[in-house]
C-alpha cells in the first residue's frame, strides 16, 4: 500500500487528496462512504478497506473529518490509527478540532512514538482544488518540517504556530470571526429590508462608508442560493460551538459569538444543516417578518 494515507474524502478532503495525487504521491484513501472514493480511485489512488489498514501500512496519514467525535474515533478507536500503528509515524489532522482534544491526541500519539499535528485548513473547496489553502499547524517542529512538502501541495500559506493545539486555536478564531461577521452583515440588511430600503442601494452606500471593507461577501451572504456546497451550515455551527467551548475552558465569555451561534443552531434545528452556512439569513428573515430581495437579481455574486 502507499506510504501516504488519507481519511475523509468529502467536500474539502476529496480535493486535497486529489492535489496529492496530482503531485505524484502514491495515496491510499478511506472514507466510510465508499462512493466518495471513486473519483480518487479513477485518478490512481488505492482504496483501503479500513482505518486500521492505513495505520499498518502507511507512514503518514492525513485526516479531513467533520469534527471531534469522528477524529477521536479514527485516532483512538479500537480499529483506529494508534491501536494499529505499524509503519505509522505521523498523523496530519487537517480537520477542525477542539483545542483540548488536539492536545490530548498529540500526547497519546507521542507516547506511542507517533507525531500528531493539528493542521486545520481555511479557504474552502475552491482553494482546496487549486492548492491555495491556508494551513495552520500546531505540534512538533521537526514533524512539521518532514511533512511540509506534502502540505505545500495543498496550500500556499503554511504556518507553524507552535505547540499542539495552536493550529486549532488559529482556525477557531478565524471561523469565529468570519461566521459571526456574516450574521451581523445579514442582520443589517434585514433591518434595511424591514424598513423598506432597496438592498443594492444600501450596499452602494455602505461600500463607500466605514463598513465597506467588511462587505466583500455581502452579495453571497444575501443571494438566497444556499445549495452551492461551499461550507455546510452544520459544520459552521459546530465550529462556533468549539470556539465557545474553548473560551469556556479559559473562563472567558464571548457574548457576540454566543449570539451568532444561537442563530446557527436555530438554522440547524430548522433542517438547514446541509445548506451553505449563510442560510442563517432564512432564520433572521423569519424572525423579522421581512425578506431581503436577493442581490443576485441586480448584480454578480
Amino acid at each position: 500500500m502507499a506510504g501516504i494515507g488519507f481519511i475523509g474524502t468529502g467536500t474539502i478532503g476529496g480535493p486535497m487528496a486529489a492535489r496529492l495525487l496530482a503531485h505524484g504521491h502514491a495515496l491510499a484513501v478511506y472514507d466510510r462512504e465508499p462512493r466518495a472514493l471513486q473519483a480518487l480511485i479513477d485518478q490512481g489512488a488505492t482504496a483501503a478497506d479500513s482505518v486500521a489498514a492505513l495505520a499498518r501500512s502507511c507512514t503518514t496519514v492525513c485526516l479531513s473529518l467533520p469534527g471531534p467525535a469522528e477524529i477521536e474515533s479514527v485516532v483512538l478507536g479500537t480499529d483506529g490509527l494508534l491501536a494499529n500503528a505499524g509503519t505509522l509515524t505521523t498523523i496530519v489532522d487537517l480537520s477542525t478540532n477542539s483545542i483540548a482534544l488536539a492536545r490530548d491526541l498529540a500526547e497519546r500519539a507521542r507516547a506511542q512514538g507517533v507525531h500528531y499535528l493539528d493542521a486545520p485548513v481555511s479557504g474552502g473547496k475552491v482553494a482546496a482544488r487549486d492548492g491555495k489553502l491556508a494551513i495552520m499547524v500546531g505540534g512538533d517542529a521537526g514533524a512539521f518540517a518532514q511533512v511540509r512538502p506534502l502540505l505545500a501541495c495543498l496550500g500556499e500559506h503554511l504556518f507553524h504556530l507552535g505547540e499542539s493545539g495552536a493550529g486549532t486555536l488559529a482556525k477557531l478564531v478565524n471561523n469565529q470571526i468570519f461566521l459571526c461577521a456574516s450574521v451581523l452583515i445579514q442582520e443589517g440588511f434585514v433591518l434595511g429590508a424591514k424598513a423598506g430600503m432597496d438592498p443594492w442601494t444600501l450596499l452602494e452606500v455602505l461600500k463607500a462608508s466605514s463598513a465597506g471593507p467588511l462587505l466583500a461577501r455581502a452579495p453571497l451572504l444575501l443571494s438566497h442560493r444556499y445549495d452551492r456546497g461551499l461550507f455546510a451550515l452544520g459544520i459552521a455551527a459546530k465550529d462556533i460551538a468549539l470556539a465557545l467551548e474553548s473560551a469556556a475552558a479559559l473562563d472567558l465569555t464571548l457574548p457576540l459569538t454566543a449570539a451568532a451561534g444561537e442563530v446557527y443552531q436555530a438554522a440547524v434545528a430548522q433542517g438547514l444543516g446541509h445548506a451553505d452556512f449563510f442560510a442563517t439569513l432564512a432564520v433572521l428573515e423569519q424572525r423579522a417578518g421581512a425578506e431581503v430581495p436577493p442581490l443576485i437579481e441586480r448584480g454578480p455574486v
